[in-house]
């Protein structure tokens, strides 16, 4: 099946975010809270997690399958933002105005996801 073209760039945008966990995996240990365990294993995992649902995206039999797991990513990921607003060091240098734009970003990327449901 054929979507429309902003479901694919939608899906490359996750493809793209799950690969810079593996270019960049210190970047994405530093935001992590510190109270959860194994940040190495969890970048390594919410990365292949971000690939694997972006290629889903892609395929019909898959599709929706996928929107709900990048819903639900999406809303775990909201404890790293609130984390990073935290203090200056968790900000990572991060200004503190596109820390707090972060959230409102992270519902309109769960809508988007969820308005592909319809397809």
């Amino acid at each position: 099946m054929i979507y429309p073209w902003h479901l694919y760039l939608m899906a490359g945008m996750y493809v793209v975010a799950g690969v810079m966990h593996f270019i960049y995996p210190k970047a994405y240990k530093r935001i992590m809270p510190k109270y959860l365990p194994k940040h190495g294993l969890l970048v390594f995992w919410s990365g292949i997690a971000e690939i694997i649902l972006g290629v889903a995206l892609c395929y019909s039999q898959t599709k929706n399958i996928a929107i709900c797991g990048i819903i639900t990513m999406l809303a775990v990921f909201l404890m790293v933002h609130f984390y990073m607003l935290s203090s200056e060091k968790a900000a990572a240098g991060v200004p503190k105005w596109i820390l707090i734009l972060r959230i409102p970003l992270q519902f309109g990327l769960m809508y988007w996801a969820y308005w592909y449901l319809k397809f």
